[in-house]
């Protein structure tokens, strides 16, 4: 069973689509890059599965069970969380509080407020934020604000985590970085990556599997390597000089 699966989901705002009979699914503690050009829908499709949206037509089922149409809070409990392509941190909250209110309010079964401090810190010392964890979000950089994101999601004990650019506005080093903590946040945490990302370079040296949509619908499927080979994606999206998988 695929740990997500959407079949035929397509989203309309009036007469016009923004996502349009896009079939998809996730392997269990995979990750996997979702690429596209600015409008193609990918953001949209984030928004569907994990119910800020409701789709106009088609299924997602979540380990089985549908979730379309589901609200927000109850998608998050029954294991995705996401981080947003504009952070959106509790400002005047420290760090850690900012992870303690996913901590408590984020799982399928609560737990006490001392415990999820403890669950807090230890996310935020993974992240690399752990020092900051009594600084208000708002005294952060950029970079840490987007720790701060995946500190956040992560903070909800998921199973299944959707990154939305969690690389944009980041140095080349801090890019560097960013694609090593999502390679550990699969592989410490246990947890599947579907993952909207703009930098090439990163998506062919993190992703193990891309989906490729333009105008709303899917275009093309494959490895890093068959992407990088299929003509109509390098015409549309990545460009004669891309860089291939290293």
């Amino acid at each position: 069973m695929h740990i997500l699966e959407g079949r035929g989901v397509s989203r309309f705002f009036g007469g016009l689509h923004a996502i349009q009979n896009v079939s998809f699914h996730l392997e269990d503690g995979e990750i996997t890059a979702l690429i596209g050009p600015n409008g193609a829908g990918k953001t949209t499709l984030f928004n569907c599965i994990t119910g800020f949206q409701k789709p106009t037509a088609g299924s997602i089922k979540f380990m089985g069970q549908e979730i379309a149409g589901c609200s927000p809070n109850r998608i998050c409990r029954m294991g995705i969380t996401r981080t947003f392509q504009i952070t959106r941190p509790f400002l005047n909250m420290t760090c850690l509080d900012n992870v303690v209110v996913s901590a408590v309010f984020g799982r399928s079964k609560p737990i006490g407020v001392r415990e999820a401090r403890e669950e807090a810190l230890r996310v935020l010392d993974f992240v690399g934020l752990r020092e900051k964890a009594n600084v208000p979000a708002k005294g952060i950089t950029l970079h840490e604000r987007r720790s701060l994101e995946i500190a956040r999601a992560l903070g909800a004990k998921p199973k299944l985590v959707l990154f939305d650019e969690v690389m944009a506005g980041l140095t080349p080093q801090e890019t560097d970085e960013a694609s090593k903590l999502i390679v550990k946040v699969r592989d410490e945490f246990g947890v599947t990556l579907f993952w909207v990302e703009h930098l090439m370079r990163a998506v062919m040296n993190v992703a193990e599997r891309i989906i490729v949509l333009e105008s709303g619908e899917k275009t093309a499927e494959g490895t890093p390597q068959e992407i990088s080979m299929n003509q109509d994606v390098i015409d549309a999206y990545l460009g004669e000089g891309h860089v291939t998988q290293q």
